[in-house]
């Protein structure tokens, strides 16, 4: 595969949803047009077999109307209009059938292929489309070939189908006149009607072979290179280092805050010197004590200082130390399991408050 400079390699990696999904706003979509031609034409013959007894009725209605005179008509002005209003709305209901099948079967067999999605952007003007050597290029590509390839072998294809169909017939075409022109047109719209039907069931695998080629080619044109993943990546989830410094940041300013309240707290237990947890108790806005802070090693040594600092009492007890420092998060309440302990440790601290 050739290498694309502008992106910065060879385009080995599948294509990501992203990148999908905006080609779809584009859109640009993997669609055969041979699809929606071979349904058009199928449902256009359904619905014309469908219908044909509508339309033989419409048909002589308006005959009867147009050679059944009860007088000599007088072609007035109005005479005409009402006329032209007439004959419109009954070749309007002639051809409705008709139209209303190949109308749907062209929208069904399109949303079929790429769902319904509506791209402004498709239709906008662009001054690269007008630039001849983009279009000189297209003409050798890969799906011009493929087009070039096609188009002969598709009318090879319904060529032998209709001569085969019509040899098949010849007997009965030799004793055709022996039969009323009725008849006659019976047999040819019966002919015609089955020879077009097993044209279409030919190009509808031709069709199905075109959508999965058209549809490999798109994914192919739609991969990516390892530097336009790595940015798409880096666009979506952010650039690693910037996450990486405003996490950094983000703990900063929540140890500043944290160390903050450390004044506060009413006791610090210690493990004696990894571990430090600041606690603080008020009964009448609290319903447990909570932890206003807590760290190990240096953060621990800070906690200290600043307990230190403000005369808050440092309580030595290992095994509360580490249970709270693993089980409860800034800002939380104790645990019921540890209000026993925490009970005894602020009756102690309370009463060393008094005793001095």
């Amino acid at each position: 595969m050739a290498e694309d400079p502008e992106s910065g390699g060879e385009k080995t990696e599948d294509a990501s949803s992203r990148k999908l999904g905006k080609a779809r706003e584009e859109g640009q979509v993997a669609k055969s047009t041979e699809i929606p031609s071979v349904f058009v034409l199928m449902g256009g013959v359904v619905a014309l077999w469908a219908s044909a007894n509508h339309i033989y009725n419409n048909i002589a209605q308006v005959f009867h109307f147009n050679f059944t005179f009860e007088k000599i008509p007088e072609f007035t002005r109005l005479e005409m209009i009402e006329l032209l209003a007439v004959h419109g709305q009954k070749m309007f209901m002639i051809c409705l059938p008709l139209f209303a099948g190949v109308y749907l079967v062209a929208l069904l067999s399109n949303v079929a292929q790429v769902g319904f999605a509506i791209s402004w952007k498709a239709i906008e003007p662009k001054l690269s489309k007008l630039n001849p050597i983009s279009g000189f290029k297209q003409k050798f590509s890969s799906r011009a070939v493929v087009e070039m390839v096609k188009n002969p072998a598709k009318i090879g294809v319904i060529s032998m189908v209709v001569y085969y169909t019509i040899k098949g017939e010849l007997t009965n075409i030799n004793r055709l006149h022996d039969n009323s022109i009725g008849q006659i047109l019976l047999f040819i719209l019966n002919i015609s009607f089955w020879t077009v039907i097993k044209v279409c069931l030919i190009m509808m695998v031709v069709a199905l072979l075109d959508y999965a080629y058209q549809k490999w080619k798109f994914l192919e044109d739609q991969k990516m290179t390892k530097k336009e993943v790595k940015d798409e990546t880096k666009q979506t989830d952010g650039d690693p280092m910037v996450k990486s410094r405003i996490r950094q940041l983000q703990h900063e300013a929540a140890r500043k805050r944290m160390m903050a309240d450390v004044p506060k707290a009413d006791v610090v237990v210690t493990n004696p010197t990894r571990l430090a947890v600041a606690l603080k108790y008020d009964g009448m806005q609290m319903d447990a004590p909570r932890v206003l802070a807590k760290g190990a090693g240096p953060v621990a040594k800070n906690i200290r200082r600043i307990a230190r600092e403000n005369e808050i009492p440092l309580v030595e007890d290992k095994q509360l130390a580490r249970n709270l420092y693993s089980h409860v998060d800034i800002g939380g309440e104790v645990p019921i399991e540890y209000y026993q302990a925490v009970a005894e440790l602020l009756a102690y601290v309370y009463k060393l408050k008094n005793s001095r």
